[in-house]
């Protein structure tokens, strides 16, 4: 992939984070936060546009959707978070699995750790904010590491058929 599309991907993934994010609000209870199909565009992110780019795209995209909902305390955590996911996700799929021939295995061992830095990585940044009120964003963030599994795998096949990434999947 040429540099310059590269980077026309990494836009077009952090605009999709952040609508994802901000399109689909699910209130977790007793956090202020809310689960969201974000998720799902930080794993594909870091699996389809490698460690630097995908980093870039879900960092920025989630980040500035935190950014336009009010969540100004949580952008800098959320875009170090993000980015940790993409980079993790794409040497998870790629050179931990790289050579699993299934796709679908591959996103779903791919997405559970997504889904244990999600949730870890929101409560060790907010442990220094809340104190042990932290843990109690927990399950919420667990449920919403699940659901960016859930939509990742089921996208991963289908962008697998687009011509830019069906060598990449």
């Amino acid at each position: 992939m040429t540099k310059t599309k590269s980077m026309v991907l990494a836009a077009l993934f952090a605009a999709l984070a952040c609508v994802a994010t901000m399109s689909l609000h699910i209130p977790t209870p007793g956090t202020g936060g809310y689960i969201h199909p974000g998720d799902a565009i930080v794993v594909l992110s870091g699996i389809l546009l490698g460690p630097v780019y995908g980093a870039l795209a879900a960092g920025l995209g989630s980040a500035l959707a935190d950014l336009l909902a009010g969540y100004m305390i949580y952008v800098p955590i959320t875009f170090f978070v993000k980015a940790l996911i993409a980079v993790v996700c794409y040497f998870v799929y790629h050179k931990l699995l790289g050579k699993m021939n299934q796709p679908i295995v591959k996103g779903i061992i791919t997405g559970c750790f997504s889904t244990v830095i999600v949730a870890a990585g929101y409560c060790f940044f907010e442990y220094f904010m809340y104190g042990n009120g932290a843990f109690a964003s927990v399950p919420a963030n667990l449920i919403q590491g699940l659901s960016g599994l859930i939509i990742a795998t089921i996208l991963l096949p289908i962008l697998k058929q687009l011509p830019d990434f069906k060598s990449i999947i």
